[in-house]
């Protein structure tokens, strides 16, 4: 096919208006003018010929460039392939009649030899639309999934052209959210002053009332309180990335996904930490918890079961504290799947939050609906919850919803979960325990298995975990009295000539709980030590 490259300028004639073209006098002149290029294209299916044209080259040697660029593109299309010829052939009159760049040679043989779209123009944000829309799963999963779209992404990427995302384009992404950090923390670092502030102006008076009324709108002018995006959420958002570029590729839209490839600072698992009497006080002095996972000794647990025994989801509480049951399953769990005269419960069903509403679901993984062993006191509880139950089915009538659960509203409809996690918050506030989440009794429950003997394979189970590496890493926190106990275990195995130290028998090594002055009910049934050996010695 023809192509050629010629140099003409826009001179008229003063007396016609006519372009002089190639009459041009000044054409001489090597300065004056611009190059051109034309190259024959493939003719179209109905026969008309079509050819690709641009003009504005400052010099012979940028058009004589650009034409062998089109003239390389073309050759990419083998002699046998028609098709490929006329998909090259539309994708340079695409490229002449919206005047972009000649696309790159091997990115459009890569795209060729992939059978993809050479004149796709989707951006990120539309092809994440279209990814959203059509995934299935859990709706939990998918509400993650939209937010992270909806927050992160689509703001800062969604604009970029699909095929032409790269990991320079993520990195810095990534770095912009980290910089975001940084306002964010100070920020709410501000926000937080200035209600320390105003809290310390009277209120009597005209002057602190005027103080206090600017404070006020001060406050209302500062950008509300938001969460930092740490580790483990970035690591969730190149998640959401990554699974909707690999059905990209997929469908064949794009061969490469840069999500893959950019490097990101491990959202590491927070250790479970337990209430020592230490970091009692170091909260009660500061504020501040040794960790975001902490969980309660047995003597707090303990202290709170007793506190919450008359509450009417006191069983709901004691389950999780001793079978490790997640909230969902607790809340959802059924009186068809729980056994009391076999001492066993089936958790077959858990109830999810998405938003704030909630629907039921199944167990959040495989290993998650699972059969679970109950000791004679929890046994008990259970029939007491029950009968509790059936005096308020009686007392409701044909009022009552039946739902089938073991732990409803007073009427009878399902727990919402949040509101369970808003009592348990009350329970132990109310006794003044150091704080914890609910799922932390779920921890909690992990630490006394271990402390009583179990091994990680029986947690694994009970707590419902698809992998060992998940129980090891995050939920069995040694109590400080099994810890004490394998010190001790391990101290006697190696023989000595000169004898240590006597300990006295019964010598309290741990000093006291904060606030477990009285003895719980509890606690004694949840402090032997893996040896069969008391663990506070």
């Amino acid at each position: 096919m023809k192509g050629s490259t010629h140099r003409r300028c826009y001179c008229r004639d003063p007396k016609t208006g006519k372009p002089l073209g190639k009459s041009c006098s000044k054409l001489s002149s090597r300065k004056h003018g611009s190059y051109s290029i034309r190259q024959e294209l493939p003719p179209r299916e109905d026969g008309n010929r079509r050819s690709f044209s641009r003009a504005g080259y400052e010099s012979l040697k940028e058009a004589q460039a650009d034409l062998d660029h089109v003239r390389a593109l073309l050759g990419l299309a083998e002699s046998d392939d028609p098709e490929a010829l006329a998909q090259i052939a539309q994708l340079l009159e695409t490229v002449a009649a919206e005047k972009v760049p000649l696309p790159n040679i091997e990115s459009t043989r890569r795209r060729l030899s992939h059978g993809l779209d050479l004149i796709s123009r989707l951006t990120v944000g539309e092809w994440l639309d279209m990814w959203l829309a059509g995934k299935k799963g859990r709706q939990s999963a998918i509400s993650r999934d939209e937010s992270n779209i909806r927050v992160h992404l689509k703001p800062r990427i969604g604009h970029l052209r699909l095929d032409r995302l790269r990991v320079s384009h993520l990195s810095e992404m990534f770095e912009a959210i980290a910089e975001d950090n940084v306002e964010i923390a100070e920020g709410n670092a501000a926000r937080r002053k200035a209600f320390e502030d105003l809290a310390r102006i009277p209120w009597k008076g005209r002057e602190p009332r005027a103080r206090r009324k600017a404070m006020k709108a001060a406050i209302a002018d500062m950008e509300p309180y938001r969460r930092i995006v740490g580790p483990a959420t970035r690591q969730r958002v190149r998640s959401t990335l990554r699974a909707a570029l690999n059905a990209a590729i997929a469908q064949q839209m794009i061969t490469f996904n840069p999500a893959a490839h950019v490097e990101l600072e491990a959202g590491k698992r927070p250790k479970a930490l337990v209430w020592t009497e230490e970091r009692v006080l170091h909260w009660q002095r500061t504020g501040e918890k040794s960790s975001s996972v902490m969980v309660w000794t047995p003597e707090h647990t303990g202290l709170f079961l007793d506190h919450a025994a008359d509450d009417r989801l006191y069983a709901l509480f004691h389950l999780i504290a001793f079978r490790g049951l997640r909230r969902g399953e607790a809340c959802g769990q059924k009186w068809t799947d729980t056994h009391l005269d076999a001492g066993l419960i089936t958790v077959a069903k858990q109830l999810v939050v998405d938003g704030w509403e909630v629907y039921e679901d199944d167990p959040k993984t495989d290993a998650g609906a699972r059969t679970i062993a109950l000791d004679a006191d929890t046994v008990e509880v259970l029939r007491q919850h029950r009968t509790r139950q059936d005096e308020e089915r009686e007392k409701w009538g044909t009022a009552w919803v039946e739902t089938g659960r073991v732990f409803t509203r007073e009427n009878g409809e399902l727990l919402h979960p949040a509101n369970v996690t808003r009592r348990f918050i009350e329970l132990y506030e109310e006794i003044g325990l150091p704080p914890v989440r609910l799922h932390d009794l779920r921890h909690g429950a992990a630490t006394l298995a271990h402390a009583a003997g179990a091994d990680l394979k029986d947690i694994q189970e009970m707590l419902g975990h698809s992998s060992i590496t998940i129980t090891a890493d995050t939920y069995t926190s040694l109590l400080p009295e099994a810890d004490l106990a394998i010190a001790e275990a391990a101290a006697r195995l190696v023989p000595r000539a000169r004898a240590p130290r006597d300990v006295p028998d019964g010598a309290d090594r741990l000093g006291d709980i904060s606030g477990a002055a009285t003895p719980s009910a509890h606690a004694a049934r949840t402090q032997t030590a893996p040896d069969g050996t008391s663990g506070a010695e």
